[in-house]
């Protein structure tokens, strides 16, 4: 690994943070100027949501199970089991759901951004476009964050609501819970606070899993091993903006909303 001087390295993260600020901000701006590739819109929406949903219902599934299964022992202790369904509901809706399906989609699509641009990057069709008087970011990247942005809000609607079916199952068969009681908690305990965090973070989350799969992708060098690199480097990335913005949006909602 090559050494690199203190200020040659801060130099390049300040760049970094600079075109990556830009490719974010044109790609939101692009959406309000013609052409709009709509049909790219919908490939990638299929691409990213429909291709998504076998590991978000998984996963959104399974976590709902085994809050439900590792909160029913503390429970038992204070005789609150009936309470099941408020704490999965509460946990899927505001952070789980969102978050875990964001990762999930990190995991699986700012890759795929970050090698399928890469690869047109050192194969120059990037230029190809370029000279055919075709604005990649406009081609390329507003197709994505578009479909990103969409997707990930309803594959996080899915996600909490079979995390919330996950909890049921556990609660019903296991602890012998009434169905009815169970739904009726976990409905009656959301409010709109709730609601509302566990919504507009997957947005967020969404804008960032494409704008940095883009980023990366755009910014390879070093032929396929470059594109390697960057595949890599996409999913770190996003993976943890993705925790700190939720952990920024927890914190101003709560601020806002005043959580006690």
């Amino acid at each position: 690994m090559e050494l690199v001087s203190p200020a040659d390295f801060a130099k390049d993260a300040v760049q970094a943070v600079q075109d990556y600020t830009l490719l974010a901000v044109r790609s939101v701006g692009n959406l309000f100027r013609p052409p709009r590739y709509v049909a790219d819109i919908v490939y990638q929406a299929d691409l990213i949501g429909v291709g998504s949903l076998p590991i978000v219902v998984l996963t959104g599934l399974s976590i709902g199970a085994e809050l439900a299964l590792n909160s029913a022992n503390t429970l038992q202790r204070f005789g609150s089991l009936s309470l099941i369904g408020q704490l999965v509901s509460v946990g899927m809706v505001r952070e789980l759901g969102p978050i875990i399906t964001g990762l999930m989609v990190a995991g699986r699509n700012a890759s795929g951004m970050a090698s399928e641009l890469g690869s047109m990057l050192v194969t120059e069709q990037i230029d190809a476009m370029r000279a055919l008087g075709t604005d990649p970011m406009k081609k390329l990247v507003t197709p994505r964050v578009a479909a990103t942005v969409f997707m990930l809000f309803f594959l996080t609607i899915i996600s909490d609501l079979l995390g919330l079916f996950g909890g049921a199952l556990i609660s019903t068969l296991l602890y012998h819970m009434d169905w009815h009681q169970y739904w009726s908690t976990a409905w009656q305990i959301l409010v709109f606070q709730d609601v509302f965090m566990g919504l507009l973070k997957p947005v967020l989350f969404g804008f960032v899993i494409a704008t940095i799969g883009c980023y990366y992708g755009l910014t390879a060098r070093g032929g396929t091993q470059g594109v390697g690199r960057a595949t890599t480097q996409a999913v770190v990335a996003s993976s943890v903006l993705i925790l700190v913005v939720d952990l920024l949006v927890t914190k101003l909602l709560m601020t806002i909303f005043a959580y006690q």
